[in-house]
């Protein structure tokens, strides 16, 4: 639970915010003394339920936690558009007069407080509709040098940052589920971020997973947020519904008389919550065959990558970004990360980051759909 210090913090942040645009905006969208008492009303709500829609996985009762939730996280989705649309508009009412000072002040005034809170509206319903429907799938191709000919074709299905908890329950992961067994994959990966919450609360949600199918099987490797819900017990649950965890491990697949090794490592993090678990590729790669054709890490983070490339993979998938998920956050996402989403080289090592397969927070998805993704190995 955060310290009272933080939650204060917040909340002070939040009004203020909120106060901002309700004195830019309320005003010049209407005179009448009603309609700026409902506006206003509805900002202080909107202020306090964003902290109270954060917090809520901590009530006991799921229902009313999933509930709050839902209203907490549409409302951040919301203010999130409104605040970047208000800032926007004080830019042009800054740079307008300037450019066309015959332009009339009132209307200017009236006109960019109506276009910045429809915008919000428009942009907060789009991002919804894009990030509640079911993943697209991408189709990738890994050009692999010196790839044996057995190998030619292996597929790999990705699915990673699903984030099953207040928002995205059974059927929601049911149909990601469907959609995976229907490309027929060699290999099924699922590269972190699965939950947010306790097993408890979430294992008849996460039990599609059992259904998965693959040739070669199913692997799972832990992202930052199983370790905020107990990742030992998400460990022992993911393995009971019958994946393979890697944890700093690989196993040796052979497809076609090929060898391939499939690693797996901790999340980037995991040391912070466990000394034990600190992610470690060159462990996990530590004798692998010499003779593999191919050697894959798992690995939640893109920021692996410098370790993974000096331990000799010749691809990591990660997620983590969810490739931004909406704009502003995109442009913040390489202040931590190498790599924001997609196919990138470091070396002899190929990156692929999945923008995700869920969603984190609002229920909103701007210019970076989530996916799952078809990778297939090729010779280079």
């Amino acid at each position: 639970m955060p310290s009272r210090f933080a939650i204060i913090f917040v909340l002070s942040v939040l009004g203020a915010l909120h106060a901002w645009i309700g004195w830019r905006l309320l005003p010049a969208l209407s005179g009448n003394t009603g309609v700026i008492l409902l506006g206003s009303l509805y900002l202080l709500l909107s202020s306090l339920m964003i902290p109270i829609g954060l917090l809520a996985r901590f009530l006991k009762v799921q229902a009313w936690a999933d509930r709050l939730t839902w209203v907490g996280m549409l409302a951040m989705g919301f203010f999130s558009s409104l605040l970047l649309l208000t800032l926007a508009r004080e830019l042009v009412l800054l740079c307008v007069p300037l450019l066309w000072p015959a332009l009339a002040h009132q209307a200017l005034l009236t006109w960019s407080a109506v276009v910045a809170l429809g915008g919000a509206v428009g942009l907060t319903l789009w991002g919804l509709i894009n990030a509640r429907r079911v993943p697209a799938v991408v189709e990738v191709d890994v050009p692999i040098s010196n790839l044996p000919a057995a190998l030619q074709g292996f597929t790999i299905a990705q699915i990673s940052d699903i984030h099953v908890g207040p928002t995205i329950k059974q059927n929601y992961l049911r149909a990601i589920v469907d959609k995976v067994n229907a490309l027929h994959p060699d290999l099924i990966a699922v590269t972190g971020d699965l939950v947010d919450g306790t097993v408890a609360q979430l294992a008849e949600h996460t039990a599609p997973l059992a259904l998965l199918q693959a040739r070669h099987g199913s692997y799972f490797v832990t992202g930052n947020h199983e370790y905020y819900s107990n990742a030992d017990a998400w460990v022992a649950e993911v393995r009971r519904l019958g994946l393979t965890v890697l944890m700093n491990e690989h196993v040796v697949l052979h497809h076609r008389g090929a060898p391939l090794v499939l690693a797996g490592v901790t999340d980037y993090t995991a040391h912070h919550f466990d000394p034990a678990q600190r992610s470690d590729p060159h462990a996990a790669l530590a004798y692998a065959p010499a003779d593999s054709g191919v050697n894959i890490l798992l690995a939640h983070q893109p920021r692996s990558a410098e370790a993974a490339a000096e331990a000799g993979f010749d691809l990591q998938l990660s997620g983590h970004t969810h490739g931004g998920q909406f704009f502003p956050w995109n442009l913040f996402v390489p202040l931590q990360q190498p790599y924001v989403a997609g196919l990138n080289k470091l070396r002899n090592l190929w990156i692929y980051t999945s923008r995700g397969t869920g969603y984190w927070g609002p229920p909103k998805r701007l210019l970076a759909p989530s996916e799952i993704t078809r990778l297939r190995l090729v010779a280079a």
